[in-house]
């Protein structure tokens, strides 16, 4: 055959190989894009093709492989025309051609649900690959069991796998692709159980891989993520800056019209939990597409809810039904259980309780069968408000719920550290048994290296994970603590309508009728003794005492009665008490009259409580003080908080370095306000805080 002939026929054999595989994993698809513009070429060369097919095993290969996607063929005909081209396979030489084609027919089994097969063929492309040091196939067979167990929700095993594909991707030159998508679906997993410092670290790493090749569509795909774990971290400005990034990779592909307006969606949603809700609709109404009526269902859905925190109510009701409606006709349940919380918090606004705690109970209901913890949450939030007499119940199932959940995400990110650090352990020890006697010193002292710079990186990570898990802990207690304190609101304001009605039974009813009896007898002609009249007015002026004692009740009972004063007054007074009785120091509490607890925004009031209980924590623990005094006056529009101590006092530059210190710098700052810290050992200490009055929207 002449050499042109031969190279042309090569040729032909490889782009088709090429587009025979691009339903397989898309390892292909940037190699297909490289070879549509030869499309004209290959559709002249068809007769060629399958001339040479028949000429050579090779070439039958990709022709059955081709045959199982043909649709008009049944699922047994698919299967028959697979096993059809692993049996040419086992009739081949074993190179590294022969394991590459044998990959490709073990994910196509995947891909027809044929996972004992899927199973038994990627063990032999394994041990084929392994046999012939092919790292790119090994890395192929992992990918393929990281997507099973990808679809499967094993993030666990689908990120093991993963890895394991990623490092033998690694030590080959030229395959930046399948390094960028290893790395992309690794940050995504971690990400999804809230390592968004991994997360992260992960996905730079991939954008600098598709950077190489100039994969526009991928770099979309990890910008958008970006963005996303921005919003997980509340950096929205960040969150934005990634999404139009990702949006002008969007823009230098094709076809990207409904992928847009999925991302205006996502921009949308940014904007939503940025508070800038008209900015939010401006983008919702961009990302409406009807062509995809899943899509269609949570953007009018997303902007109904975003009208209804505007306050703007007209057409909610309308809008998150119809979106109810389609998810459930395309029974989409996860997206079913958030038109469930969408609609209950509706029919809380519009005073419809009883609507309100039905679908709060379904979404309850719904979250627990999809264990879909965070929206488990929320909707034990929602419960605690809307069912009063059970709300003690649900603000504990809450307090459980997030400390297992916590732990669970804390197991599996530390799985997936380990699953980490051990094949980078591994590969490690195999490239230093492979290198020659004299490098034996220098790749050791390498490895006594980089092990003690992993095991600081690890425990500088373990340290940042546990601040940032304490940190959530205390957003939760926090959350819990508001709505305790609107809890307590609601029930001192009941006894304050409750005694205002007694107040009014007894001066409008009891007075009245008392009062009416003593002027009856007043009236009435006795005809009797001097000693009987005298004896009448005694008894007429006991009943006008009686009337002036019950007045007096009936006043003092409906004097202005301040409940969410006495509610935080009373809270800060118990924690005084409860911390003196067990510790045993006198206290003073100075709290000004004049302040309307009840205007002070809630966040505001909890983190000046936070900051008492701290101090005073500090004070038990290091101070050994035996008076403690508190004031809080108001000057202007500031609150001013000074806590003072007799004990032994510290010195302020070590003390800094605390957590406890740096937690109410840190409330302070978030606040707008300024602390001042006053001490000098043996001189006891002064707390100095003072943060702007914000008032309380309710």
């Amino acid at each position: 055959m002449p050499l042109t002939q031969l190279v042309k026929g090569f040729f032909i054999r490889f782009v088709c190989q090429h587009l025979f595989s691009m339903n397989k994993k898309p390892v292909y698809y940037t190699h297909s894009f490289f070879f549509l513009p030869l499309f004209l070429f290959l559709l002249s060369s068809c007769d060629q093709v399958k001339m040479e097919a028949q000429k050579t095993e090779k070439d039958s290969i990709q022709t059955w492989i081709q045959s199982s996607r043909n649709k008009e063929y049944s699922l047994s005909q698919k299967k028959a025309a697979l096993e059809k081209a692993y049996q040419t396979i086992l009739q081949n030489a074993t190179d590294s051609f022969t394991a590459r084609n044998l990959s490709l027919v073990t994910y196509r089994f995947y891909e027809l649900r044929d996972t004992t097969r899927f199973f038994q063929l990627n063990e032999e492309t394994i041990k084929l690959a392994t046999k012939l040091k092919d790292s790119f196939t090994l890395g192929d067979a992992q990918w393929s069991y990281g997507d099973f167990y990808h679809f499967g929700e094993d993030y666990e095993n689908s990120f093991h796998h993963y890895n394991k594909a990623y490092n033998y991707f690694n030590t080959l030159k030229n395959r930046d692709y399948e390094k960028g998508r290893m790395l992309f679906v690794m940050s995504f997993i971690k990400g999804r159980y809230r390592d968004y410092t991994g997360s992260e670290v992960l996905i730079f790493e991939a954008i600098k891989k598709f950077k190489l090749i100039e994969s526009n569509i991928w770099l979309f795909n990890s910008y958008n993520h970006l963005a996303s774990l921005q919003n997980d971290v509340k950096s929205f400005d960040k969150a934005i800056e990634y999404f139009k990034q990702a949006i002008e990779y969007l823009n230098q592909t094709s076809n990207n019209s409904t992928t847009l307006k999925a991302t205006y969606n996502n921009i949308g949603r940014t904007y939503f939990l940025m508070g800038k809700y008209n900015e939010a609709l401006n983008y919702y109404k961009k990302a409406v597409d009807k062509s995809d009526i899943d899509k269609y269902a949570r953007v009018i859905s997303n902007a109904a809810y975003c009208r209804l925190i505007m306050s703007d109510t007209s057409n909610v009701e309308k809008d998150l039904l119809l979106s109810l409606k389609i998810r459930d006709s395309l029974k989409n349940k996860t997206n079913i259980l958030s038109s469930y919380i969408y609609l209950s918090d509706y029919y809380k606004v519009v005073k419809k309780p009883s609507k309100a705690l039905e679908y709060s109970l379904n979404a309850n209901s719904l979250a627990k069968k999809l264990k879909n913890g965070d929206n488990y949450l929320t909707t034990l939030k929602q419960l605690a408000n809307l069912d009063t007499k059970n709300s003690k119940h649900y603000l504990d199932l809450y307090i459980q719920f997030n400390d297992s959940l916590i732990d669970a995400e804390r197991k599996t990110l530390n799985k997936f550290t380990r699953i980490e650090f051990e094949t980078d352990s591994v590969i490690a020890d195999n490239k230093r048994l492979s290198q020659q006697q004299i490098l034996i010193s220098i790749i050791a002292s390498a490895l006594i290296l980089i092990l003690a710079l992993v095991y600081f990186l690890r425990v500088q990570k373990a340290k940042t994970e546990r601040l940032f898990l304490e940190t959530e802990q205390q957003k939760a207690n926090e959350e819990v603590y508001l709505m305790t304190i609107k809890q307590q609101a609601i029930l001192e304001e009941e006894k304050t309508r409750e005694r205002n009605r007694i107040s009014q039974e007894l001066h409008d009813g009891i007075l009245g009728k008392l009062f009416g009896t003593r002027v009856g007898m007043g009236f009435l002609d006795l005809q009797g003794s001097d000693e009987d009249k005298q004896q009448q007015q005694l008894f007429l002026n006991e009943l006008q005492e009686i009337e002036k004692e019950i007045r007096d009740v009936s006043h003092k009972l409906s004097d202005g009665f301040d409940s969410s004063n006495v509610n935080f007054k009373s809270i800060i007074h118990e924690l005084f008490v409860s911390k003196s009785s067990l510790h045993g120091f006198e206290y003073e509490i100075d709290l000004n009259e004049n302040i309307s607890w009840k205007s002070v925004d809630e966040l505001v009031k909890v983190n000046i409580y936070r900051m008492i209980q701290e101090s005073i924590q500090n004070i038990i623990k290091h101070a050994k003080a035996s008076k403690v005094s508190l004031s809080i006056q108001k000057e202007s529009e500031i609150l001013a908080v000074s806590i003072r101590d007799n004990g032994l006092g510290f010195v302020l530059k070590k003390a800094r370095k605390g957590i406890g210190i740096k937690n109410m710098y840190s409330r302070v700052q978030k606040l707008g306000g300024e602390l001042v810290i006053d001490s000098a050992p043996g001189e006891g200490t002064h707390i100095l805080i003072k943060i702007p009055i914000k008032k309380n929207d309710n």
